[in-house]
């Protein structure tokens, strides 16, 4: 889907309401995060404690689907184990926006299809002079 266009016709969940547009002086930063997302589902972008370590502000936590909060050291051990195992991981991303919160900190909204299951997800990333990391991370199931 193009991120000048954020509405997804084949998106039931979208049920007649547009994601609004992302503006047009942050199409350059909605490319480099839609290219980081779904979050942690990208091998590309390291699956070592390193890697995940850089990409994750020491604060980082999210909330699940549950509803529970889960920190930084948490979601990394469980990354770390999904890593190692290994398989396939099917997604399709849809209706990305962006929107700046302050000085080089950004909200990304998108939804995620992964087989029958389909969340609206939202991710709070920060610019470093180290690259992108994430701050807050949450999906919630489309009912």
């Amino acid at each position: 889907m193009d991120p000048v266009d954020p509405v997804d016709p084949e998106d039931p969940a979208d049920g007649g309401e547009p994601v609004p547009p992302t503006e047009p002086a942050l199409l350059p930063v909605l490319r480099e995060l839609r290219a980081r997302e779904p979050l942690f589902h990208r091998p590309e972008l390291g699956t070592g404690a390193e890697d995940l370590e850089q990409q994750m502000a020491p604060d980082f936590f999210e909330v699940g689907a549950s509803g529970r909060r889960y920190g930084r050291r948490f979601v990394m051990d469980v990354l770390l184990r999904r890593y190692a195992e290994g398989g396939d991981d099917p997604w399709q991303t849809s209706g990305f926006h962006c929107r700046a919160l302050g000085a080089d900190t950004y909200l990304l909204t998108y939804t995620l299809r992964q087989g029958p299951r389909l969340t609206r997800r939202v991710t709070a990333w920060q610019r470093t002079p180290r690259g992108w990391r994430v701050l807050y991370h949450q999906g919630t199931p489309v009912t």
